[in-house]
């Protein structure tokens, strides 16, 4: 095999208005097909070049990370083009890698591919990536687009058994809830390995001979894995905000006594301590549930808005709508609070599951209690 320049074999199509790299190997370009294994945008910073295989050309990928990669992922963080950041599933390659090089599996999440590459300096090897509709592992896994029917169609698309003699593919280990590993091994031939939790690992992995130290099947869900996963979070939030903003707005034009800065901090305050304080507290607050957690912070909140508002020396609102803070306030942050189950390794499908039975009708019974209290006050004044 020969790596090859970034344009050399390739031919130059334009879809959508993008440019398009296909495979088009000419007599001399040692290509032993013209199969298109990939398709990308031609102009992808982190395509270094192409590698020439039995079966076609595959790109090369960078190991650094550019502005555009970081801005990216920054911009998915926070719901910016979050569902469109993908890359084409297919096989890529860092380094040269040959017959005999290791193959790496992963999602087709941007963000994801980019962690495992960033991590993969001065080492060979390959990496078929799973089309997991831009899921991450962990996710996909869970939603079954990481999952034993997609390894064998990527497996049967890219030809990997005509372009590596070696037999095995080291899989992430979050990938292994959605994967049966014997039955993608008896219809492929593919012995799968399960790699470590974490791609920084993944060097120390392959240079131990495909070994995990205890360390490397570590799950471990910090503070800052905690905070980062919190500003989708808080977008998805907001943008409910927006329309209650909007109806309060609606509803100062006719009740006696308007909404205003007393509530807007209110609201604004239980909605981080849901999104953001809660998960970054997640195991120091008392509790099992998420929906208990979020709540317990949000009754603390709701008892410190009051606090400021005169309660119980000089209050500036009547005791209904103090009460209705009470309920409203705990319930917003109890709802968000929730909502971060799906991105928590402390859970289990079943756990979520079961969580949500009992806490949605609470939840929906204390919030509506607690807005009939508030707009009782808004509209009668009591």
């Amino acid at each position: 095999m020969t790596v090859a320049s970034k344009d050399v074999g390739m031919m130059t199509m334009i879809e959508n208005g993008n440019e398009v790299k296909r495979t088009c190997c000419s007599s001399n370009s040692g290509c032993g097909s013209s199969e298109i294994l990939v398709e990308y945008a031609g102009n992808e910073k982190w395509i270094q070049g192409v590698i020439n295989t039995p079966k076609g050309v595959v790109p090369v990928v960078s190991t650094q990370l550019n502005f555009s990669d970081i801005l990216g992922s920054w911009k998915a963080r926070w719901g910016v083009n979050r569902m469109n950041y993908k890359i084409n599933p297919g096989l890529y390659a860092v380094g040269t890698p040959d017959n005999e090089s290791p193959v790496l599996v992963t999602a087709n999440y941007k963000s994801t591919f980019d962690s495992l590459r960033k991590e993969l300096a001065d080492i060979n090897t390959w990496i078929l990536v799973l089309d997991t509709k831009g899921i991450n592992v962990w996710c996909a896994a869970g939603k079954g687009t990481f999952g034993t029917k997609e390894l064998l169609t990527r497996i049967s698309c890219t030809k990997l058994h005509e372009i590596v003699t070696q037999r095995t593919l080291i899989l992430p280990q979050l990938g292994a809830p959605g994967l049966s590993a014997h039955e993608a091994s008896r219809q492929t031939g593919f012995q799968v390995v399960y790699g470590p939790v974490r791609a920084k690992d993944i060097k120390e992995f392959i240079r131990r001979d495909m070994t995990a130290t205890p360390e490397m099947r570590t799950v471990k869900f910090t503070t800052y894995d905690r905070l980062v996963l919190t500003p989708i979070e808080l977008v998805e939030a907001i943008k409910v905000s927006i329309i209650a903003f909007g109806i309060l707005f609606l509803l100062n034009l006719i009740v006696t006594i308007p909404f205003g800065l007393d509530d807007f901090y209110a609201y604004v305050g239980a909605l981080i301590i849901g999104c953001v304080i809660t998960p970054v507290l997640l195991p120091w607050i008392p509790g099992r549930a998420f929906a208990w957690k979020g709540w317990l912070l949000g009754f603390i909140w709701a008892v410190v808005v009051n606090l400021i508002n005169g309660w119980p020396q000089l209050p500036s609102y009547s005791l209904v709508r103090a009460i209705g803070y009470l309920l409203v306030l705990s319930s917003i942050s109890s709802f968000y609070a929730m909502n971060f189950t799906g991105a928590s390794t402390y859970t289990s499908s079943s756990g979520v599951i079961k969580e949500m039975k009992i806490a949605v009708p609470i939840i929906i019974i204390t919030v509506s209690l607690g807005m009939l209290l508030i707009l009782l006050n808004s509209f009668m004044g009591i």
